[in-house]
């Protein structure tokens, strides 16, 4: 265990000393345990490093706002520790991390490992939707629904104490670090990188994930240049906890074949094994786990993973140099306030005639007023909320409503807003605001069912 200042994480180690270290990275909303069931092999030939994201299972409640940020923090612990050079598996926001890794600080990195992983997860919208049901109704919802997207339904009926587990896990979580690491997971798209990945990588997924599933999957192992796959059959989201035989089993061959050789830098030369001498991802006989370190996780099963090959991915072009263009830091700050379905949407009714018109919103209203530092992005959502109500531009009111509740305004906060606008606009502006308000909170807070 650790003390944990804001620029790092909380940790612990399991293993010998003297071995290398290999990191196992978590899941969005679980803790380090999520890996007890791997740790008693992986110890036997590694020094296994395990973190905590903000604000879960105890950790100090610093939230991370991106993938980058998080990575940076996990830099500064290792780096304090003196761990310059590791293997890395993380299972989906911790399998970001391992991206980010090997895109940015590729010289760390001897080994990779992505588990229930995607370059891109789901849609922003999506991550920022579940960010406002937590600002307006805390984590319980969320945590209620975890079973559900985590594991396959057999398994969640057969190990009630394994589904409470994760309930908890969940429900203790801190709410703030949680709606962050969300709105970081919504900006996350490593899609047009995936060709500079250039350690050897391992990419496992469960058949039964609905999150990211085996066709995400494939997308990491067709984009990476030295990627195999292995899909587990009988396994959802959170692969290591179901199937942990198979997990540990497929972790102990890929990093006991493909750790990378660290640079030399007597030589400048690397040493890269190459693509046939390493093992096919496929046990022929699955290994069982020791005795669990968390009682409450359920005891080995044994899963015999499929192993694909995909080819690699032309690597991206280069971006030209000179200043950007206002119109792609427009549209990715308009997509980040208005939601990619609303943007799709009027970009899809625009033709010849409103085409400019569109553009025009883009580049100067989000790339150059939206996009500027003098204001946070809910100081903007409370000004343009009290600007619509003053104009009566009622039907402009409700996608900036959704907006201003994904730019961290509660409800409770733009009921102040529009009360105030009520003094200094007009109660008739008010009214009909107050109207449009009641009814997109009600949509855009309450919980799925």
């Amino acid at each position: 265990m650790s003390e944990t200042p804001s620029n790092t994480l909380q940790y612990r180690f399991d293993g010998p000393e003297e071995a290398p270290v290999l990191i196992l990275g978590p899941s969005l909303g679980t803790t380090w345990h999520m890996w007890d069931r791997q740790v008693p092999e992986l110890a036997q030939q590694w020094r296994v490093f395990r973190f905590d994201l903000p604000g879960h299972g105890g950790a100090p409640a610093y939230p991370a706002g991106s993938v980058a940020e998080l990575t940076t923090r996990l830099l500064a612990t290792l780096d304090g520790l003196g761990v310059q050079r590791f293997g890395y598996a993380g299972c989906a926001f911790g399998g970001a991390v391992g991206v980010e890794l090997a895109l940015r600080h590729p010289e760390r990195l001897a080994s990779l490992a992505l588990i229930a992983t995607s370059p891109r997860f789901g849609t922003a919208d999506e991550f920022r939707q579940r960010g406002v049901i937590v600002r307006t109704n805390g984590l319980d919802p969320i945590a209620r629904s975890s079973p559900e997207r985590w594991f396959t339904g057999g398994f969640a009926a057969a190990q009630p104490a394994i589904t409470e587990w994760a309930v908890q896990m969940v429900r203790t979580t801190d709410p703030g670090c949680y709606i962050a690491a969300c709105e970081a997971l919504a900006a996350f798209d490593v899609r047009a990188e995936l060709g500079r990945v250039g350690v050897p990588t391992l990419v496992l997924v469960g058949s039964d994930d609905q999150v990211t599933g085996p066709a995400e999957a494939r997308t990491l192992v067709a984009g990476i240049p030295d990627a195999r796959l292995a899909v587990v059959p009988g396994a959802s989201h959170l692969v290591p906890v179901e199937q942990p035989a198979a997990v540990t089993d497929l972790l102990v061959r890929h990093f006991s074949t493909a750790w990378q050789i660290a640079h030399d830098a007597s030589t400048g030369q690397i040493a890269v094994p190459s693509a046939h001498a390493m093992v096919p991802a496929v046990p022929t006989a699955p290994v069982a786990s020791t005795a669990p370190v968390q009682p409450a996780l359920a005891p080995p099963q044994a899963a015999s993973p499929v192993a694909e090959i995909a080819a690699a991915a032309v690597p991206p072009q280069a971006p030209a140099h000179g200043r950007p263009d206002p119109y792609e830091a427009g549209i990715k700050v308009r997509r980040e306030v208005l939601g990619d379905a609303h943007v799709d949407h009027a970009l899809e009714q625009a033709d010849e005639f409103s085409g400019d018109f569109q553009e025009f919103l883009t580049r100067y209203e989000w790339g150059e007023i939206w996009d500027r530092p003098g204001l946070d992005r809910r100081t903007r959502s409370c000004v343009t909320l009290a600007a619509l109500v003053t104009g009566g531009h009622l039907d402009e009111l409700a996608p900036h409503l959704r907006a201003a509740l994904r730019n961290g305004l509660t409800p409770g906060e733009i009921k102040e807003v529009l009360l105030q606008a009520a003094v200094y606009c007009g109660v008739p502006a008010a009214n009909g605001a107050f109207r449009v308000a009641q009814q997109v909170i009600r949509e855009e807070t309450t919980p799925p069912e």
